[in-house]
């Protein structure tokens, strides 16, 4: 029996810590998060008010799963690898290039097990498809076209009224939400990328684009019943459910209790009269070694879909919606479709497509076995998906190519 701590009790740590509990290989000893109620759900688990209390006493736990807020990764990271815990860390690993380098090191140095939450490569759709192009289904890979669909409400609910609206409070769009994207990229080639170029910004969520008759808050404005971002219509329907994103807003999951956080707090705000700066869309076009080439979409302006994707290589085409993978083959000019169907959808609601359950087995399996081979990203993989949004984000803010060449494996 593997034992767990959970630094940072929200909704991903508590996700992390149910799966892992539900193989019935592993149970949680210690909480440590600031909200007694976010302790609670623990009630087996000793209670520490924060990660330092934790980090205070020799090690109490065989592995931990850090999923703080992101600009508080890199202190219990270091120091929990420095007793010598195992680490799940939730990505992205922290926010500035100096402290994933720090957290390489630390890990590195520690001989811990050492997984970056890039649930994506564990999906059995990713490991269908990593198997038809490692297995030459359509040759060398010459292009790849990748859209995440982020989901209107989605893109309201984290980057427009949540936690991740400001660059300033948490980091940038491209690193908080599509780091998972550029993995996976360079998963499924298997190669760096050397170059970056990168275009987008805030075009909607902007105060000029406020209704004249708009209030500050939904449940006050007469232009709510038109708006596809009305707080009231996204989650007044969920009222009585205590999952995220309601989760996310009380703790009181019944309509009353809805509306109070509506009324008082920040998800029934008017999205064009919130403090949010980071940008509802952007473009990427990645080099990768050998020469092909990948164009990446993330937009807030979709319904929540799958991720999409199209690759092309010598010999053949996939065409991917996250659900099946149609083939065609260049030689006989047929195709065929791989169905991968996941249980749950591939939001972190559902589990991003069974990838936070297979995640986390893969995990507790290296602990146990002290064979990192599960785990499907080295230190080092990570540390390179992290560095390609940097660059990204260069390129958009300075309109420049950035080169990546040279960087650590």
């Amino acid at each position: 029996m593997i034992t767990l701590a959970i630094v940072g009790a929200g909704s991903r740590g508590t996700s992390y810590a149910g799966h892992a509990i539900e193989t019935g290989r592993a149970r949680v000893v210690a909480v440590a998060d600031p909200l007694a109620r976010r302790r609670d759900r623990f009630p087996d688990a000793v209670p520490y008010a924060g990660w330092r209390e934790l980090a205070a006493l020799p090690r109490q736990a065989d592995a931990v799963v850090i999923t703080t807020q992101d600009r508080e990764h890199v202190e219990p990271a270091v120091r929990f690898a420095e007793l010598g815990y195992d680490i799940l860390l939730e990505k992205p690993m922290a926010v500035s290039e100096d402290d994933c380098h720090t957290i390489v090191r630390a890990a590195e140095r520690s001989g811990a097990v050492f997984a970056v939450c890039h649930v994506l490569r564990y999906t059995p759709y990713t490991r269908a498809l990593k198997g038809l192009l490692d297995g030459s289904r359509i040759g060398e890979i010459v292009n790849i076209q990748h859209l995440e669909p982020v989901g209107w409400w989605h893109q309201a609910h984290s980057y427009v009224r949540g936690n991740w609206r400001r660059a300033d409070e948490s980091t940038f769009m491209l690193l908080a939400k599509s780091c998972h994207d550029l993995d996976w990229l360079v998963h499924l080639t298997g190669r760096q990328v050397t170059r970056v170029s990168s275009f987008g910004g805030l075009k909607h969520f902007r105060p000029e684009n406020r209704p004249e008759d708009a209030a500050d808050r939904c449940l006050d404005c007469r232009a709510e019943p038109g708006c596809p971002y009305s707080a009231r219509r996204i989650y007044l329907p969920l009222a009585g459910t205590d999952e995220w994103p309601l989760s996310v807003l009380t703790d009181d999951v019944s309509e009353q209790g809805v509306l109070e956080a509506l009324r008082t707090g920040p998800y029934g705000r008017c999205v064009y009269a919130c403090d949010n700066d980071v940008v509802d869309h952007q473009v990427v076009n990645l080099e990768f070694e050998g020469g092909a080439t990948a164009s990446f979409t993330m937009t807030g302006f979709t319904p929540a879909l799958h991720r999409q994707t199209r690759i092309f290589g010598t010999r053949g085409s996939i065409d991917g919606d996250g659900d099946r993978l149609t083939v065609t083959d260049f030689v006989t000019g047929r195709s065929e479709t791989v169905d991968t169907r996941p249980t749950g959808d591939a939001t972190a609601r559902g589990g991003h497509g069974g990838g936070d359950q297979a995640l986390v087995e893969a995990f507790l399996t290296a602990v146990a076995t002290r064979d990192r081979a599960p785990i499907l990203s080295s230190p080092g993989e990570s540390l390179h998906s992290h560095l390609i949004a940097w660059a990204a984000e260069r390129s958009r803010l300075r309109g420049e190519t950035v080169s990546l060449e040279g960087t650590p494996r």
